[in-house]
């Protein structure tokens, strides 16, 4: 059998394994998994069976072809200093592995073409307020953001990390642009990232595809952006009342489906608090685990697209286990990308037998 040897590197990244630990559980030195990834030779029948056993991968999974890859300077991290190299190859293995289911979906369904303009030469605020007249959104809450993203092209898939130093990220590939979400996150929290990935792609488009430096700066500037989109100005000055009490704060928030720290940054920004009143709410609200723990928590918000595609899948008898054959990923990859969407358990049947659909 044909031994990839990137393959292997890039599984154990992937499970955020060392050569150390591999080599610990192989009963080999690391001179010798250092020797199987640079393709100086390759492991014994033995030794692959006990990798694909180890890392979780299919014995096929290591005779492909050579994986796209993510380099970390193109995906917007948000806290890059507070990552372990570990953890953020971890998510950029998931954010490869996704490539590949998505090439598959591609393949066979029609998605929506990214409409995802180019507004880096704007402010955050003149940025969010342009998109969103693009996408003839007027000042409206936004219902379900990962339906929105997902109808402009984006392809939003999940990360099932349990981190939370891995908020979300975004990339763009082959002209396509991605958003991770993570899914342990509330979801005010996860619709705040998405929109904050969204700033990302349309203000930052340039240093992503080019591998430039990822600010502190550009962080705050898509959290700018991502307050902006959510909240409009005039939608937030309009809803403006006397005594903003906690209570108060807590019903509104409802409203554009943020979580109350959110808004309450947002309503101090456009100057609806004295700056003493802002901090004793801040106070209020960490004070009640508000910060962790959103009061009147919303739905989390998943793929409207990959839901669609898996009712087509299921309908064509085509199994999860039979998707993570031919893509030879296995199974729980699949479901961490996917927000758990399972493929239900029905008759197998070959994949590519299947009669082809169309998304719309």
């Amino acid at each position: 059998m044909f031994f990839n040897p990137s393959r292997l590197e890039f599984a154990r990244t992937r499970r955020g394994w060392t050569k150390a630990r591999l080599a610990k559980e192989l009963c080999l030195q690391v001179r010798s998994v250092q020797g199987y990834e640079s393709g100086e030779y390759a492991p014994e029948p033995e030794k692959l069976a006990a990798i694909c056993n180890l890392l979780r991968f299919p014995l096929e999974f290591f005779s492909g072809d050579d994986l796209p890859s993510i380099e970390p300077d193109t995906a917007s991290f948000r806290s890059m200093s507070k990552m372990s190299a570990t953890l953020r190859n971890v998510a950029l293995g998931a954010g490869v592995t996704a490539f590949v289911l998505n090439d598959w979906i591609e393949e066979r369904f029609r998605l929506p073409i990214a409409n995802v303009p180019d507004l880096s030469d704007l402010s955050p605020e003149d940025a969010a307020t342009t998109l969103r007249r693009m996408w003839g959104l007027g000042e409206a809450p936004i219902s379900n953001l990962v339906h929105l993203l997902e109808s402009k092209g984006i392809r939003v898939y999940s990360l099932a990390i349990d981190a939370r130093e891995v908020d979300a990220f975004s990339v763009w590939h082959r002209e396509r642009p991605f958003v991770f979400l993570n899914t342990i996150k509330s979801a005010e929290h996860s619709r705040f990232d998405a929109a904050h990935e969204l700033g990302h792609l349309v203000r930052d488009r340039h240093s992503m595809l080019h591998g430039e430096a990822h600010s502190p700066n550009m962080e705050r500037e898509a959290n700018a952006f991502a307050s902006a989109f959510l909240m409009p100005k005039a939608s937030v000055l309009a809803r403006r009342v006397g005594l903003l009490t906690m209570e108060k704060l807590i019903q509104l928030k409802q409203n554009w489906g943020v979580s109350l720290a959110a808004l309450a940054f947002r309503m101090n920004q456009l100057g609806l608090f004295s700056e003493w009143a802002y901090r004793n709410l801040c106070i209020q609200i960490a004070k009640n685990g508000y910060r962790t723990s959103e009061p009147n928590p919303m739905r989390p918000e998943i793929s409207q697209i990959l839901r669609k595609v898996f009712d087509a899948l299921r309908a064509d008898g085509v199994t999860r286990s039979a998707l993570a054959h031919e893509l030879h990923i296995p199974k729980e990859d699949i479901d961490n990308l996917t927000f758990g969407l399972a493929l239900s358990s029905v008759s197998p049947i070959g994949v590519q037998s299947r009669q082809v659909h169309r998304a719309a």
